[in-house]
């Protein structure tokens, strides 16, 4: 019999050990439950503000880059003028010399 009474003793100990676990459990569920929480986010806002004026920033700077980068493009030639106005001038001045000669 004694030991059945330790067993029913162990048993009844481990049972309130149990319930005292779930008396805390309720008790931090509770809490959690009522517990509101609160989100700040001025601070970000803040902060995606400024982001936000800052891409715009460098957008308009990209932006102005390429219309200068265009501009350039188009404004862009092959050979300079005056490299073409001594080329034509030494064709010219080739042919008179040529036919200057063949006709002698």
């Amino acid at each position: 019999m004694t030991k059945l009474e330790e067993l029913t003793a162990l048993l009844v100990n481990e049972i309130n050990d149990f319930n005292r676990g779930v008396e805390k459990l309720e008790k931090i569920s509770e809490q959690i439950s009522t517990t509101k929480i609160k989100m700040d986010v001025s601070e970000y806002k803040s902060i995606i503000e400024t982001h936000k004026q800052d891409m715009s920033s460098h957008k308009d700077a990209l932006e102005r880059f390429e219309s200068r980068f265009n501009d350039k493009i188009n404004e862009a030639k092959i050979y300079p003028t005056w490299a073409v106005v001594v080329f034509i001038a030494c064709i010219l001045v080739t042919v008179m010399s040529v036919s200057f000669v063949v006709l002698k």
